[in-house]
Protein backbone atom coordinates (compact mmCIF):
# COMPACT_ATOMS: atom_id res chain seq x y z
CA UNK A 1 0.00 0.00 0.00
CA UNK A 2 0.75 3.89 -0.79
CA UNK A 3 1.38 6.14 1.87
CA UNK A 4 -1.92 7.77 0.80
CA UNK A 5 -3.66 4.69 1.19
CA UNK A 6 -2.28 3.53 4.69
CA UNK A 7 -2.81 6.88 6.01
CA UNK A 8 -6.54 7.57 5.19
CA UNK A 9 -6.65 3.61 6.21
CA UNK A 10 -5.52 4.68 9.65
CA UNK A 11 -8.02 8.16 9.82
CA UNK A 12 -11.41 6.01 8.82
CA UNK A 13 -10.67 4.59 12.09
CA UNK A 14 -10.52 7.63 14.45
CA UNK A 15 -13.53 8.94 16.01
CA UNK A 16 -14.29 12.41 14.66
CA UNK A 17 -12.40 15.16 16.92
CA UNK A 18 -9.33 13.02 17.20
CA UNK A 19 -6.44 14.50 15.66
CA UNK A 20 -3.88 12.26 13.85
CA UNK A 21 0.16 13.02 14.04
CA UNK A 22 1.91 11.63 11.38
CA UNK A 23 4.89 10.26 13.19
CA UNK A 24 8.21 11.38 10.28
CA UNK A 25 11.28 11.32 12.03
CA UNK A 26 13.89 9.61 10.10
CA UNK A 27 11.54 9.39 7.06
CA UNK A 28 12.92 12.12 3.97
CA UNK A 29 10.95 14.70 3.13
CA UNK A 30 9.44 12.85 0.05
CA UNK A 31 7.39 10.64 2.29
CA UNK A 32 6.30 13.20 3.82
CA UNK A 33 5.24 14.84 0.67
CA UNK A 34 3.40 12.24 -0.10
CA UNK A 35 0.95 12.51 3.16
CA UNK A 36 1.03 15.91 2.96
CA UNK A 37 -0.52 15.89 -0.70
CA UNK A 38 -3.28 12.89 0.56
CA UNK A 39 -4.60 15.87 3.42
CA UNK A 40 -1.91 15.23 6.16
CA UNK A 41 -1.12 18.48 7.75
CA UNK A 42 0.01 17.56 11.81
CA UNK A 43 3.71 15.74 11.65
CA UNK A 44 5.68 14.88 14.28
CA UNK A 45 9.30 14.73 14.66
CA UNK A 46 11.72 14.14 17.49
CA UNK A 47 14.81 15.52 16.25
CA UNK A 48 15.32 19.49 16.28
CA UNK A 49 17.76 19.47 13.49
CA UNK A 50 15.99 16.92 11.49
CA UNK A 51 12.42 18.77 11.76
CA UNK A 52 14.25 22.36 11.00
CA UNK A 53 15.49 21.11 7.94
CA UNK A 54 12.18 19.47 6.77
CA UNK A 55 10.64 22.70 7.65
CA UNK A 56 12.78 24.66 5.50
CA UNK A 57 11.61 21.55 2.52
CA UNK A 58 8.07 21.44 2.81
CA UNK A 59 4.85 23.80 2.49
CA UNK A 60 4.49 26.06 5.14
CA UNK A 61 1.14 25.28 6.60
CA UNK A 62 2.31 22.31 8.16
CA UNK A 63 2.14 21.96 11.82
CA UNK A 64 5.25 21.01 13.56
CA UNK A 65 4.67 18.99 16.71
CA UNK A 66 8.12 17.94 18.82
CA UNK A 67 7.12 14.45 20.12
CA UNK A 68 10.47 13.48 21.49
CA UNK A 69 12.92 14.36 24.31
CA UNK A 70 14.13 18.25 23.88
CA UNK A 71 16.94 19.56 25.28
CA UNK A 72 16.61 22.99 26.61
CA UNK A 73 19.77 24.16 24.18
CA UNK A 74 17.78 22.87 21.19
CA UNK A 75 14.56 25.11 21.84
CA UNK A 76 16.18 27.61 19.87
CA UNK A 77 16.02 25.85 16.64
CA UNK A 78 12.33 25.07 16.51
CA UNK A 79 10.87 28.10 18.21
CA UNK A 80 10.46 30.11 15.68
CA UNK A 81 7.60 27.62 13.66
CA UNK A 82 6.82 24.85 15.94
CA UNK A 83 3.57 24.29 16.54
CA UNK A 84 3.43 21.89 19.41
CA UNK A 85 5.94 20.60 21.97
CA UNK A 86 4.43 17.76 23.38
CA UNK A 87 7.23 16.47 25.37
CA UNK A 88 7.30 18.58 28.09
CA UNK A 89 9.24 16.82 30.86
CA UNK A 90 10.67 19.08 33.45
CA UNK A 91 10.00 23.06 35.07
CA UNK A 92 13.78 23.80 33.20
CA UNK A 93 12.12 23.30 29.73
CA UNK A 94 9.24 24.91 30.44
CA UNK A 95 11.05 28.04 31.33
CA UNK A 96 13.24 27.45 28.30
CA UNK A 97 10.51 27.68 26.14
CA UNK A 98 8.88 30.37 27.78
CA UNK A 99 12.24 32.60 26.96
CA UNK A 100 12.71 31.58 23.32
CA UNK A 101 8.73 31.91 22.43
CA UNK A 102 9.13 35.17 23.70
CA UNK A 103 11.92 36.15 21.85
CA UNK A 104 10.46 34.87 18.90
CA UNK A 105 6.47 36.85 19.52
CA UNK A 106 4.88 33.66 19.88
CA UNK A 107 2.63 31.22 22.00
CA UNK A 108 3.85 28.12 21.79
CA UNK A 109 1.36 25.16 23.04
CA UNK A 110 2.74 22.35 24.96
CA UNK A 111 1.81 18.97 26.08
CA UNK A 112 2.74 17.83 30.21
CA UNK A 113 4.46 14.63 29.32
CA UNK A 114 3.79 12.20 32.40
CA UNK A 115 5.59 9.18 33.30
CA UNK A 116 2.92 6.18 34.46
CA UNK A 117 5.21 3.45 32.55
CA UNK A 118 6.68 0.52 33.93
CA UNK A 119 9.81 1.01 32.00
CA UNK A 120 12.49 3.45 33.69
CA UNK A 121 13.52 4.50 30.68
CA UNK A 122 11.06 6.75 29.40
CA UNK A 123 11.06 10.07 30.52
CA UNK A 124 8.25 12.42 32.03
CA UNK A 125 7.05 13.77 35.03
CA UNK A 126 5.70 11.60 37.52
CA UNK A 127 2.23 11.98 38.14
CA UNK A 128 3.15 13.42 42.04
CA UNK A 129 5.40 15.61 40.75
CA UNK A 130 3.31 16.62 37.91
CA UNK A 131 0.30 17.36 40.19
CA UNK A 132 2.88 19.40 42.76
CA UNK A 133 4.13 21.47 39.84
CA UNK A 134 0.88 22.49 38.22
CA UNK A 135 -0.37 23.32 41.63
CA UNK A 136 2.44 25.82 42.63
CA UNK A 137 1.00 28.50 40.33
CA UNK A 138 4.36 28.32 38.36
CA UNK A 139 2.98 28.38 34.35
CA UNK A 140 0.76 31.59 35.57
CA UNK A 141 4.19 33.20 34.86
CA UNK A 142 4.48 31.40 30.90
CA UNK A 143 2.48 34.12 29.14
CA UNK A 144 3.95 32.91 25.94
CA UNK A 145 3.21 29.31 26.65
CA UNK A 146 -0.17 27.39 26.15
CA UNK A 147 -1.01 24.00 28.23
CA UNK A 148 -2.88 21.97 26.13
CA UNK A 149 -2.82 18.65 28.09
CA UNK A 150 -0.92 15.22 28.54
CA UNK A 151 1.08 12.93 26.54
CA UNK A 152 1.96 9.79 28.10
CA UNK A 153 3.54 6.81 25.89
CA UNK A 154 2.33 3.14 27.98
CA UNK A 155 4.46 0.66 28.87
CA UNK A 156 5.99 -1.83 25.55
CA UNK A 157 4.37 -4.79 26.69
CA UNK A 158 2.15 -7.56 24.52
CA UNK A 159 -0.13 -7.37 27.93
CA UNK A 160 -3.01 -5.56 27.27
CA UNK A 161 -3.63 -5.31 30.81
CA UNK A 162 -0.88 -3.17 31.61
CA UNK A 163 -1.33 -0.98 28.56
CA UNK A 164 -5.06 -0.67 29.97
CA UNK A 165 -3.79 0.61 33.15
CA UNK A 166 -1.27 3.35 32.10
CA UNK A 167 -4.17 4.33 30.04
CA UNK A 168 -6.75 4.78 33.14
CA UNK A 169 -3.46 6.61 34.97
CA UNK A 170 -2.93 9.18 32.37
CA UNK A 171 -6.78 10.00 31.90
CA UNK A 172 -7.73 9.83 35.35
CA UNK A 173 -4.68 12.58 35.95
CA UNK A 174 -5.58 14.43 32.91
CA UNK A 175 -9.30 14.53 34.66
CA UNK A 176 -7.53 15.52 38.14
CA UNK A 177 -5.16 18.13 36.63
CA UNK A 178 -8.38 19.89 34.39
CA UNK A 179 -9.45 22.19 37.32
CA UNK A 180 -6.21 24.13 37.53
CA UNK A 181 -6.25 25.08 33.65
CA UNK A 182 -8.77 26.99 31.26
CA UNK A 183 -10.62 24.95 28.20
CA UNK A 184 -7.85 25.28 26.23
CA UNK A 185 -6.66 22.14 28.45
CA UNK A 186 -8.76 19.80 26.08
CA UNK A 187 -5.73 17.47 24.29
CA UNK A 188 -4.65 13.58 26.02
CA UNK A 189 -1.81 12.24 23.61
CA UNK A 190 -2.19 8.45 23.70
CA UNK A 191 -1.67 5.89 21.36
CA UNK A 192 0.63 4.90 18.95
CA UNK A 193 0.66 2.81 15.64
CA UNK A 194 0.24 -0.86 18.43
CA UNK A 195 -1.95 0.36 20.97
CA UNK A 196 -4.28 3.57 19.37
CA UNK A 197 -7.40 1.37 19.10
CA UNK A 198 -6.86 0.88 22.83
CA UNK A 199 -6.02 4.80 23.59
CA UNK A 200 -9.33 5.88 21.98
CA UNK A 201 -11.28 3.67 24.45
CA UNK A 202 -9.32 6.13 27.24
CA UNK A 203 -10.26 9.11 25.52
CA UNK A 204 -7.72 10.47 23.46
CA UNK A 205 -8.00 13.15 21.50
CA UNK A 206 -4.57 12.58 19.46
CA UNK A 207 -2.76 10.05 18.87
CA UNK A 208 0.85 9.91 17.01
CA UNK A 209 1.43 7.23 14.08
CA UNK A 210 4.36 6.23 12.38
CA UNK A 211 5.15 3.03 11.51
CA UNK A 212 1.47 2.48 9.95
CA UNK A 213 1.49 5.13 7.75
CA UNK A 214 5.55 5.48 6.87
CA UNK A 215 6.15 1.80 6.93
CA UNK A 216 10.02 1.05 8.90
CA UNK A 217 11.92 3.89 9.95
CA UNK A 218 14.56 4.49 7.07
CA UNK A 219 17.49 5.50 10.02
Amino acid sequence: MSVSERLHKILDTLPEGVKLVAVSKFHPAERLQEAYDAGQRIFGESRPQEMAAKYEQLPADIEWHMIGHLQTNKVKMIAPFVAMISSVDSERLIEEIERQAARNNRTIEILLEAHVADEQTKSGWSPDELKAYVASGALAAMPHIRVRGLMTIATNTDNEGIIRRDFQHIRDLFEELKSHFDSNFDTLSIGMSDDYPIALEYGSTMVRIGTAIFGAREY
